[in-house]
């Protein structure tokens, strides 16, 4: 194994791959800050430059973009409360109450230093675990997924707040949301109401962006009415080392969360930080911080979505088989350059495969160094005085809208969602669980229907698999952990 690990290394250590692995980092970075420039979107974006490259160069490229990607999008949910990218959409709960707090250093600080623990955990997860992960990835049918999408959603009880009611009303908003578009058996028309632009469903970014940005715009607007807007007083705050290690079982225990999720085809990085979000609060002291600005919210999603990039490829190396969106094109790039990813790789291209592995901890820790360069410049853009930050967000929102489909019609998506979000937070409803559905429902939905399909409409095929027992017992235990705690904290205060 030493042996192997010293080879991906020595591969790797060329001046042509380090060029790449920082040119990928900066530009995953920067385009991941970018609303409407998903991790995906970057890296297909990326891959006509590779072209005539040598294949090592253009793979740890092309990973690189990814894992600068994946930590880009929490810059602006941090900075301005704007999700550069849907993985990066929990991060805004805590992180923009920290800048609210003026604390937005410390906040991209944790980011940071979660985003890299996470992708060099995920690249020694790869490194070890390839291939045991790849088959618990292959014995995952259609009923598991169900049960995964199911337990997804109980992480409602993490996002809801004080008021679980109010959570599952939004979340069923989102549900019904993510049934908009052509129905995936029959192929009929749902709610598209002739638009032809909608019949492939609400796409994701624009509804993040309306959510987030627009609707805090709106509301922003509405207090400026009220009184005169005051800059935000910010502060450079690095957190010492205390703070740091004492975060640690927060980034191990998301760093296995997320490279779990990351193998499992369909899951993706998205789903990793919703999870990682819940069950950091699940197991923390200071679950009453979460959503006022703790510090764990903010490591948890971040180290999640991160360790997603590495373990992400396991299934791609070994059985040719991608695992999210971004993994589909890394194949494509991969046959590009006439790399067969699949079982025999590690026999005919072992000093690829092993260089990948390398340049996963490589890119983390070029992230890491350019991130902490970044940092005092994204402080001084929340700086700037409230109005011409509004602007800037709202041109953000139009055209990163309109960029994700090249088409107007995503524009008045983002719109409505933005009037959406700021009428719930003025009624005091929680507005992340609506990302939850949008990003749920389908695969719930699908695999619901292919799961009774499979089964001749017996519902106990969701019983009888034991992964998706157990997804569904922890799913039940999920839901009620915050009302025995309530009722464990009214008890002891009596």
């Amino acid at each position: 194994m030493l042996d192997n690990l010293i080879l991906g290394f020595s591969t790797i250590a060329t001046l042509p791959c380090t060029v790449a692995i920082i040119a990928g980092v900066i530009i995953g970075i920067i385009c991941g800050a970018l609303p409407g420039l998903s991790a995906s979107t970057t890296v297909a974006l990326m891959v006509p430059f590779t072209f005539g490259m040598d294949p090592i160069v253009a793979i740890v490229l092309l990973i690189s973009v990814y894992q600068g990607s994946e930590y880009g999008g929490s810059i602006t949910s941090i900075a301005v409360g704007m999700p550069g990218n849907p993985s990066a959409a929990v991060t805004v709960i805590d992180g923009y109450e920290l800048t609210k707090q003026g604390k937005p250093g410390l906040a991209l600080m944790i980011s940071l230093i979660g985003s890299t623990f996470g992708g060099i955990a995920g690249a020694f997860v790869l490194f070890a675990f390839a291939e045991p992960l790849a088959n618990v990835a292959l014995s995952f049918g259609a009923p598991e997924y169900f049960s995964l999408a199911v337990f997804g959603l109980a992480i409602i009880a993490s996002l809801a707040g004080d008021n679980l009611l109010k959570g599952f009303l939004v979340m069923f908003i989102g549900l019904f949301l993510s049934t908009i578009g052509l129905d995936g058996f029959t192929g009929e028309e749902r709610y598209v109401f002739g638009v032809a632009k909608m019949m492939d469903g609400l796409g994701i970014i624009p509804c993040l962006i309306g959510l987030f940005a627009m609707a805090t715009v709106f509301s922003e607007i509405e207090n400026s009415m009220d009184s005169a807007i005051e800059r935000i007083k910010v502060t450079f705050e690095k957190p010492d080392m205390k703070v740091v290690f004492g975060l640690w079982k927060v980034y191990l225990h998301s760093s296995i969360i997320g490279s779990i999720v990351g193998v499992l085809p369909g899951a993706g990085a998205t789903i990793a930080s919703f999870i990682c979000y819940s069950e950091a609060r699940r197991v923390s002291k200071h679950k009453e911080l979460f959503g006022k600005g703790s510090l764990e919210g903010v490591a948890a999603p971040e180290c999640g979505n991160n360790a997603v990039v590495g373990a992400s490829l396991i299934p791609l190396l070994t059985l040719g088989i991608p695992s999210s969106a971004t993994a589909s094109v890394l194949v494509g790039a991969l046959m590009l350059h006439n790399i067969q990813p699949g079982p025999l790789l590690f026999q005919t291209n072992g000093d690829i495969v092993y260089g990948i592995f390398a340049g996963v901890v490589m890119s983390s820790v070029a992230q890491l160094v350019f991130g902490l360069i970044g940092i005092p410049v994204w402080v001084k853009v929340i700086s700037a005085p409230k109005p011409i930050l509004l602007a800037v967000i709202t041109v953000l929102s139009v055209i990163g809208s309109y960029g994700f489909n090249n088409s107007i019609v995503d524009v008045w998506i983002m719109l409505g969602f933005g009037v959406l979000g700021y009428v719930l937070t003025k009624i005091n409803f929680p507005v992340t669980p609506i990302v939850l559905g949008l990003v749920l429902g389908g695969m719930m939905e699908e695999n619901y229907r292919r799961a009774l399909m499979v089964s001749g409409g017996d519902h106990s095929i969701f019983i009888t698999h034991p992964i998706s027992a157990g997804l569904l017992i922890v799913a039940a235990l999920s839901l009620l952990s915050p009302l025995l705690y309530k009722k464990i904290t009214k008890s002891t205060t009596t």
